[in-house]
Formats: structure tokens, C-alpha cells, sequence
């Protein structure tokens, strides 16, 4: 396989577009809201997924309970940048863990 490498001064004729990327944006985004839910001690030893599409912060998962659910939603309102959240938790089945 051939990979094509550019001269250094090749970049000056393709110029970048100016600020990052919408697929930079939901990433930084998808990080913050991650890192926020794993620093809180109510989400942090949750099965939180966080997606990012479009700044619409996707929550997907299993918790222990409303509260979680809705605290976890509430941390991803807060991050600066996002525009929705979409909370799709599922709460965790009590009934299957008694004995």
C-alpha cells in the first residue's frame, strides 16, 4: 500500500476551514459529560454510555434508580455547548436481583 505523503509547503495551498470540526465539537462534548458523570458520586458506578451527535448528548444505559436518572441528565444539560439531551436510562430491575 502507497501512502502519499505531502510536501511541507503543500499545506499552504490547501488551507484548513477555520474552528473545529462538528465531529471535534461532539467529541470535546461526548468527554465533558463522561467525565462529569464518572466524577459525581451518583452516576460515577453507573452503566452510563454518552454519544454526542449534532451537540445532542445521547444517554443510554442502565441505573439504579430515578434519582440517578435524572441527576445524570441534569450533569449533560450543564455542560456548556450542548443543545438537547436525549435521556434514554433505563432503571435497573429490582424484581431480579431478590432472591
Amino acid at each position: 500500500m502507497l501512502i502519499p505523503w505531502p510536501y511541507p509547503d503543500e499545506g499552504a495551498s490547501h488551507p484548513q476551514p477555520p474552528g473545529p470540526s462538528p465531529d471535534d465539537e461532539d467529541g470535546r462534548l461526548a468527554a465533558l459529560v463522561a467525565q462529569r458523570l464518572s466524577s459525581d458520586w451518583t452516576t460515577r458506578r453507573q452503566q452510563i454510555v454518552v454519544t454526542v451527535q449534532n451537540r445532542v448528548v445521547i444517554l443510554a444505559g442502565i441505573v439504579a434508580g430515578p434519582d440517578t436518572r435524572r441527576v445524570a441528565g441534569e450533569i449533560a444539560w450543564d455542560v456548556e455547548g450542548v443543545v438537547d439531551v436525549c435521556n434514554a436510562l433505563r432503571l435497573a430491575d429490582s424484581r431480579r436481583f431478590r432472591r
